[in-house]
């Protein structure tokens, strides 16, 4: 069964503050158990097309991610339950207005703007949950680098907890955070999110007018 890159997942789960190393550099704490949002699927681009920074926005960053697309119904699960549940992974950028998250006391309009969830290709074949790296490049120089073995919460144990709140459903997208690096795009910039072996995102920054 092929799935075609114009899907758009159902909805789309983030995960806040899961490297330590970022929580501390946005001055936070590690959160005691996963801090959830949510970003629309209307925010969804794919690799080529353009992030629009909106005019509501004068701070908007990039945060290179590990996405995981959900194969089968997750409700209640284990984390083996999880596991076994992943039909893919996929690089994703989960870019954020972060003048806007600083104002507003939750981050939906923040991480919400059309184009703010560019998306690579998914990948059914990929190395041990725990051995994926997510490496994120503006014009060419690297600015993060995460592996998934410093998550503070790792990924069957996110999508067990996820799915003790909402049910996941197939082809929903678990977005499992972001490491230290993240910073401000400009108009004119490239950027690219990699999940070595796996799946990367590439695109360009454009400013609405």
């Amino acid at each position: 069964m092929t799935h075609h890159s114009s899907e758009r997942p159902g909805k789309i789960v983030c995960v806040g503050r899961n490297y330590r190393e970022h929580a501390k550099e946005l001055g936070n704490e590690v959160p005691k158990e996963p801090l959830i949002f949510l970003k629309p699927p209307s925010s969804v681009i794919r690799s080529g097309d353009a992030i629009v920074m909106p005019g509501a926005s004068s701070q908007v960053e990039f945060e290179g991610e590990i996405g995981i697309v959900i194969g089968k119904r997750l409700t209640g699960a284990s984390e083996d339950e999880g596991r076994a549940a992943i039909r893919g992974i996929v690089a994703v950028n989960d870019v954020t207005a972060r003048d806007l998250q600083k104002t507003d006391s939750q981050w939906t309009r923040a991480k919400g703007f059309d184009t703010f969830c560019p998306l690579g290709e998914e990948s059914s074949t990929f190395p041990a949950l725990d051995d994926l790296t997510v490496v994120t490049r503006v014009n060419g120089t690297e600015r993060q680098r995460g592996r998934s073995s410093e998550m503070v919460f790792s990924i069957p144990a996110l999508l067990a907890n996820i799915s003790r709140i909402m049910t996941l459903e197939p082809g929903d997208l678990v977005a499992t955070g972001t490491p230290s690096g993240v910073g401000p795009l400009a108009e004119g910039d490239s950027v690219e999110v990699e999940i070595p072996g796996v799946s990367r995102v590439t695109n360009t920054v454009t400013r609405s007018r």
